[in-house]
């Protein structure tokens, strides 16, 4: 992709947000690459999972050692080939890579919104990313694609805007969140307004940050997004330092990891975005309206849908996606479903895979072939 720059849309709207608040404005902070064609027709839409952002693909300076989260499917030639799809990524509403979330000014107050940031949904969500495809001068999307969370607001976007998107690609997600998912979540949640320096969630006026709270957070979610065999092929019981045999000053190698992912993340995320985003996470029920019937759910859509699971999976299982499959077609709806054999868990959709980038690419490719007759 190369370098790629972040832009930033405002929006003097007020918005009033699904629990009732109403914000005077906001901003989003979104990238594009490829060309929107002439006809506005090939446009598809990023959505990220509970820690991603605007930056999908690309640099923003040569010095990066990184490329955005998810490099490996878009870009020339690949799955979402951006010599033929017009990208956006948005970082969405209450996120802390410049979107208006917790660390933006409370207007009321003068002082960064903390944890009285109002609460989000993937419905507030859905709404002001089709807001930005106004701006952007999208009415219809080719193809809205997320894994996790970001599969749930694809979902959402099929049902929300019917006539506003071609294809819904849903990758690695529930129809709802299990308990035992909600659980994690919670506790997640618990170790970070457990840490002294949470203060409330006014750290900020503190120059303090949550940071031993919010490793915990990422340690706690990050073993779920693994599998067994994956940790197990990756690390086993090698040891990062010390002798097993003396019990003396021991450190298993999965221990350092998780150690090393817990501190980066805590460096770089805010802990009120991690909260607001996992209740996110828990509150999402897109058959909620519909007493609970998730077929009832999808009856007025009419986008075409690819559901993806991975076979080591346990955070959301291809059971979880089974039960979307199943309602899609119980509604009469045109879905395409596959389970794709990978050992890496939950995280296997941020992966390069041979057989998940053939169905990917080969299903937008068929897409974009629709399009052209």
């Amino acid at each position: 992709m190369g370098i790629v720059a972040p832009c930033r849309a405002h929006f003097d709207d007020c918005l009033t947000l699904q629990c009732g608040v109403t914000l005077g404005g906001f901003d989003l902070v979104y990238e594009t690459y490829g060309t929107l064609n002439a006809e506005r027709s090939n446009a598809v839409l990023i959505c990220h999972a509970l820690s991603g952002n605007h930056h999908a693909a690309g640099f923003h300076t040569p010095d990066d050692v990184k490329p955005g989260w998810w490099d490996t499917c878009i870009g020339p030639g690949k799955p979402i080939d951006t010599d033929r799809f017009f990208v956006v990524g948005v970082n969405n509403l209450g996120g802390c890579d410049g979107s208006t979330g917790p660390v933006s000014e409370n207007p009321a107050t003068g002082e960064p919104w903390g944890a009285a940031f109002p609460t989000v949904t993937v419905k507030d969500w859905v709404r002001t990313q089709a807001m930005l495809a106004d701006r952007l001068g999208v009415h219809r999307f080719a193809a809205v694609i997320g894994g996790s969370l970001g599969g749930m607001q694809a979902m959402q976007w099929a049902i929300d805007y019917p006539d506003r998107i071609a294809n819904a690609i849903v990758i690695a997600a529930p129809p709802k969140l299990s308990a035992q998912n909600i659980a994690f979540n919670e506790i997640a949640r618990h170790a970070i307004q457990s840490d002294p320096d949470f203060l409330g969630g006014r750290y900020y006026e503190a120059d303090k940050r949550p940071r031993r709270g919010l490793m915990l957070a990422r340690m706690i979610g990050h073993v779920t997004y693994l599998s067994d065999d994956g940790m197990g092929t990756r690390f086993g019981r090698e040891l990062k330092s010390g002798d097993i045999g003396s019990a003396q000053d021991v450190q298993f190698q999965v221990e350092s990891y998780l150690h090393y992912q817990g501190t980066s993340f805590s460096e770089k995320f805010d802990a009120n975005t991690y909260i607001l985003m996992t209740r996110a996470l828990d509150y999402f029920d897109p058959a909620l309206e519909s007493d609970g019937d998730l077929v009832r759910a999808v009856a007025e859509t009419n986008a075409r849908f690819l559901i993806l699971a991975f076979s080591s999976d346990w955070r959301f299982s291809p059971a979880r996606s089974g039960e979307i499959v199943d309602a899609l077609i119980a509604a009469r709806k045109d879905v395409v479903s596959a389970v794709i054999d990978s050992p890496h868990g939950h995280d296997s959709f941020l992966i390069y895979n041979e057989r998940y980038f053939e169905v990917l690419g080969g299903y937008l490719d068929e897409a974009l072939r629709r399009l052209d007759t």
